[in-house]
């Protein structure tokens, strides 16, 4: 309990029993304004069918993949290795208010609170048991920050599965600790670009240096899979049945807010390709869509700022231009962005859900530097006592941004963000930081031109 500046005793968590776990996934599809273009064989141009992803994913997903279904039941063993963590808690942060003498409220949910440290779980889990339900034996997968590949590591220890991850060399360098986690979960682990595909090898032989990319990463993740029949792709973030998946946390902040007593004017998340930002904000979106007024805010990197600065196009998800063709914003296939240590939002792309929802004017963006993120990150450490991910305090610095703007207004607003995960594989980066070594890295304007003409005659989304 905290007591407010005018006197009143408030909670600080609002928490929900492991009987109040959504016990199904919410399908924003259902309710777009304007249907998403399909997804496009790069052989043929045509949308992709079954029969096209089947190599590399199960029925049951690919299913859901296309589904306009408003939900889709959650299985009951997925439910009972959620509720290891699950419910997560929503927190009011009353010592951060305080901090910067805010008169706006400010709440977050915090996802930290998984076994691997974020909210990759709740997709990793029913990817792991969807798999093994049709016969699959092993998953490959890529890892940026270490975030999934940890929480696929996990699930596939809980289910049974073998599991191969393709982490970025530079996050492989700067993460041993991840590193360390995937292995203690039974996972093999290498650093992208590797020697173990040819999609590693060509690329080492271009820039043996590279400090490799998500985009990279995917590229062997995808060869690996396609190459063994035991074998399945998992990927963390960018597909609608990722997506879904991670919509219990919204759900979830639905019905924590109303134990609050309070609905947020402001939704706010990080995005790279999207899944921590979509979890907490499409259910939000779905009364928004009904009318509400809400500011649904995503919060990327200067360094690979894909929302703001990026073009909607049809590219590739991976480097080696192995994935169908995804309608999506861009900064082309093959960018790879500067080295900053949030390495979860290293990714050309996005997800097309969250891309539609920017057109349609349901979402904004902005993009920061990493040291304003790291010191907005610093702050939240201090006045709350959590130390966040670095991707995650992409979305502290947003809602600091978001209070300073009212508070400038004389307008007290309802802010709402999501702590996607804790920073305590992260203190290389922090460590950087109080040294004053952490560059401010803005995006590479010759390099993302470069890397856009390599889309050039693909095809081309009907709203571009």
């Amino acid at each position: 309990m905290q007591r407010t500046r005018t006197g009143a005793v408030t909670p600080t968590k609002f928490l929900l029993e492991e009987s109040q776990l959504p016990r199904r996934w919410y399908n924003i599809r259902s309710d777009l304004p304007t249907a998403p273009q399909p997804v496009l064989h790069p052989g043929t141009g045509q949308p992709v069918g079954p029969e096209d992803l089947a190599p590399l994913f199960p029925m049951e997903l690919i299913g859901q993949e296309v589904s306009e279904d408003a939900e889709i039941a959650i299985p009951e063993e997925v439910l009972e290795l959620y509720s290891l963590w699950r419910p997560t808690p929503l927190y009011r942060a009353h010592r951060l208010e305080e901090a910067i003498g805010t008169r706006s409220r400010i709440f977050y949910k915090y996802e930290g609170v998984s076994p691997p440290g974020s909210h990759k779980p709740n997709t990793a889990v029913a990817q792991a048991f969807y798999n093994k339900q049709e016969g699959r034996t092993r998953l490959s997968t890529e890892t940026g920050a270490g975030q999934w590949g940890s929480a696929l590591a996990f699930a596939c220890k809980l289910i049974g599965l073998e599991c191969k991850v393709y982490m970025v060399k530079i996050s492989y360098e700067q993460k041993p600790n991840r590193r360390s986690m995937i292995q203690a979960w039974g996972a093999e682990i290498v650093p992208s670009p590797s020697e173990d595909t040819q999609s590693g090898r060509a690329i080492l032989e271009a820039h043996p240096d590279s400090p490799g990319s998500l985009g990279i990463a995917i590229s062997e993740a995808v060869e690996d899979a396609a190459g063994r029949d035991d074998t399945a792709y998992s990927l963390g973030s960018v597909l609608n049945h990722v997506l879904l998946h991670q919509t219990v946390i919204g759900q979830e902040a639905l019905a924590q807010m109303e134990l609050a007593g309070a609905f947020p004017d402001v939704v706010i998340g990080c995005v790279g390709g999207g899944s921590n930002f979509a979890g907490l904000a499409f259910p939000f979106l779905r009364e928004k869509i009904a009318g509400r007024d809400i500011d649904v805010l995503a919060c990327e990197p200067a360094a690979c700022p894909t929302l703001t600065r990026g073009v909607f196009a049809y590219d590739f998800g991976d480097t080696s231009k192995l994935t169908p063709l995804v309608p999506m914003h861009t900064l082309g296939h093959d960018f790879v962005p500067a080295p900053i240590h949030a390495g979860g939002l290293r990714y050309h792309g996005v997800a097309p859900l969250v891309s539609q929802l920017v057109l349609d004017g349901l979402i904004r963006a902005e993009a920061y530097l990493q040291n304003d993120v790291f010191a907005s990150a610093v702050l939240f450490a201090g006045s709350e006592g959590i130390l966040p991910a670095p991707e995650a305090a992409h979305a502290i610095h947003g809602t600091l941004q978001v209070a300073k703007t009212a508070d400038e207004a004389g307008e007290e607003r309802t802010i709402l963000f999501n702590l996607s995960g804790h920073g305590h594989f992260d203190m290389g980066a922090y460590d950087n930081y109080f040294a004053g070594k952490l560059e401010d890295v803005a995006l590479d304007e010759g390099e993302m031109r470069r890397a856009l003409q390599a889309i050039e005659g693909l095809p081309t989304p009907a709203l571009a």
